[in-house]
């Protein structure tokens, strides 16, 4: 039986349980979250228990994810993960097109109606979210967040842990580097260094950075 067990029950967590569900290939879904005792029996899926006590459920569930939306802790509960041995699925919506050149690490997913074109390479955690679209020979590194509705130019290049806003654009061949927070509907037609927020048309730094 294939058994998936997701971590973070907020609303990215249920959009996940949905594109899971709807590739009919689990038998079981749950979550756990820290809001456990708020939010056992207020959703469709159950709500086992609390994150931290992810490695207590890995003789239950084949596979697990992680749902939350801050790239580093995302990335480190997919570690924790890996290291109780649970298998770590790439999750794409059937209603998404991924290119079968392409490549999706663990704990990947493409949201509904988005697209990751050709030799596309995505590195762990990364979000492809609804309606977003990665064209080809893109470059994205770990924790990488697309947003809806964000289009990003073939032969791009983005950082681990950098965040591209709902709507935005990124023109072909760009570097954006990492921890990179590229504001909604900003279109990006240079090269964006390290740690740096960019915001407008076109895209320019603004004064506060991610730390």
């Amino acid at each position: 039986m294939n058994q998936l067990l997701i971590l973070g029950a907020g609303g990215h967590g249920k959009v996940m349980a949905e594109a899971a569900e709807a590739k009919g290939v689990w038998d079981n879904i749950a979550f756990l979250d820290d809001r456990y005792a708020m939010l056992d029996g207020s959703l469709r899926w159950p709500v086992l228990g609390k994150i931290e006590h992810a490695g207590q459920f890995v003789s239950g569930f084949s596979h697990a994810t992680v749902a939350v939306g801050d790239s580093r802790k995302r990335l480190e509960w997919l570690g924790i993960l890996a290291s109780h041995g649970f298998k770590i699925p790439a999750l794409i919506h059937p209603k998404a097109w991924v290119s079968p050149s392409a490549s999706l690490a663990e704990g990947c997913v493409v949201m509904a109606n988005a697209t990751v074109q050709a030799d596309a390479r995505l590195g762990r955690g990364c979000i492809v979210n609804t309606g977003a679209s990665v064209d080809h020979d893109c470059r994205l590194g770990e924790g990488v967040h697309i947003c809806p509705g964000a289009s990003i130019g073939g032969e791009v290049t983005v950082g681990n842990g950098s965040w591209l806003g709902i709507g935005c654009s990124v023109i072909q061949g760009i570097r954006i580097g990492g921890h990179v927070t590229v504001g909604a509907g900003a279109a990006v037609i240079s090269d964006i260094g390290d740690c740096l927020t960019v915001v407008g048309v076109p895209a320019r730094g603004t004064s506060r950075g991610m730390e």
